[in-house]
């Protein structure tokens, strides 16, 4: 029996080492501060990553970058350009009407004493479809080009072409069919399909709202938009009513709606880690670290919060050795400093910006505490039991 009471302590010494030794290894949701700061020396840093302190100055320089990044970006202003929407191509179908009076080709003749003949009549062919070649054949008249016209202009084609074959022959074009100045819209919308274009110079924004709508938040969506082979992508929040994105529409665009939420990672000793959408056009950083509940109060680090995230390069200077890739930059927020709220207010989220809250380094310490109370509780219980 003094032989077990002996050994009792010197084992329960030996455990209390072994569990020093283990400390670093307990269970935790993330690195500490300390281990996030080791881990960008040169010699643990392949991918040279740097911590930034969030101030004024690193504030100013990171939105320095990025907006010149997405400056350089192209916007749908960069496909602009003038067309027409009033023309006939090919595929269009016309309601051709030739309306004669005195010598006629398609009626009996009268003669008329005064000029105007009450008697005039009128021809309605059935309906006639523009040929790929831009071009439509009528009895008398033969072959005539009209693509790239105007219903009035064909008018006065037809009519010089019967002229010397009826007398005054009057001809009146309309549209029935418009197939050239139309415009495509799917994707993401509720009622995709083709949209003919008026005189009324319809605009990106305006076939959006004909095809009822993104069936999605607009911070959601991407427009794709191809205009003569070119093909451009821009977030939809960012096109406003009337502004140089917002293109006037040209015959054969083709707009495609793309259903693509931006969202961030919370992750460490955050109240509720978990994957995050934006859900509004431009969200800060405070309000990311609200909508992920706050450090935890009972493991969190306040003045650790670190935000990791690849940022474009600066914009080059002369002289200046500036990287040319994008850099792994940890952004640290103190939230025990009241200037840092503010700075929060200012600092833009990104797509995919991973928001870590550290654990605090005395958490492992209680957990230690806590594991040797349980591997020791045994023994107190037992002398409590026999009285020894």
């Amino acid at each position: 029996m003094t032989d077990t009471k002996r050994l009792a302590p010197r084992g329960a010494a030996s455990a209390a080492v072994l569990l020093l030794a283990g400390c670093a290894s307990l269970p935790s949701s993330g690195p500490t501060a300390k281990e996030i700061v080791r881990a960008t020396a040169p010699d643990r840093n392949p991918i040279g990553m740097r911590i930034v302190a969030l101030n004024e100055g690193a504030l100013g320089q990171m939105v320095a970058r990025e907006g010149a990044a997405d400056a350089s970006l192209p916007a749908l202003a960069a496909v602009a350009r003038p067309g027409r929407n009033d023309v006939v191509g090919p595929g269009d179908q016309l309601d051709i009407g030739v309306f004669e009076v005195g010598v006629s080709l398609f009626g009996a003749s009268r003669a008329s004493t005064d000029g105007f003949d009450p008697s005039a009549q009128g021809q309605r062919f059935p309906t006639v479809t523009v040929d790929r070649a831009g071009t439509i054949r009528l009895p008398y008249a033969g072959t005539l080009q009209v693509a790239g016209k105007t219903p009035n202009e064909i008018a006065a084609i037809i009519e010089r072409a019967y002229r010397g074959k009826s007398q005054t022959p009057q001809v009146v074009v309309s549209v029935r069919g418009n197939l050239s100045s139309t415009v495509f819209v799917s994707g993401d919308v509720r009622k995709p399909g083709r949209l003919d274009l008026s005189l009324q110079n319809e605009r990106l924004l305006d076939a959006i709202a004909t095809a009822g709508g993104a069936t999605a938040p607009t911070p959601d969506m991407v427009v794709r938009f191809t205009r003569d082979g070119v093909q451009i992508e821009e977030r939809l929040d960012r096109v406003r009513a009337g502004s140089p994105d917002d293109l006037v529409l040209v015959p054969g665009d083709r707009v495609e709606l793309i259903r693509s939420p931006r969202s961030y990672v919370v992750l460490g000793a955050a109240n509720r880690p978990s994957q995050v959408q934006f859900e509004q056009s431009d969200l800060t950083l405070a309000e990311a670290v609200a909508r992920a509940g706050g450090p935890n109060d009972n493991v969190a680090n306040p003045r650790a919060v670190f935000l990791f995230r690849y940022d474009p390069p600066a914009p080059a200077q002369p002289g200046v050795a500036t990287p040319t890739a994008a850099e792994p930059i940890i952004y640290q927020l103190n939230m025990l400093d009241p200037a840092s709220y503010f700075l929060a207010q200012r600092f833009p989220m990104r797509d995919k910006d991973v928001l870590y809250v550290s654990n605090a380094g005395i958490n492992r310490t209680g957990k230690f505490i806590g594991l040797i109370n349980q591997l020791f509780s045994p023994f107190v219980a037992a002398r409590t039991v026999t009285g020894r």
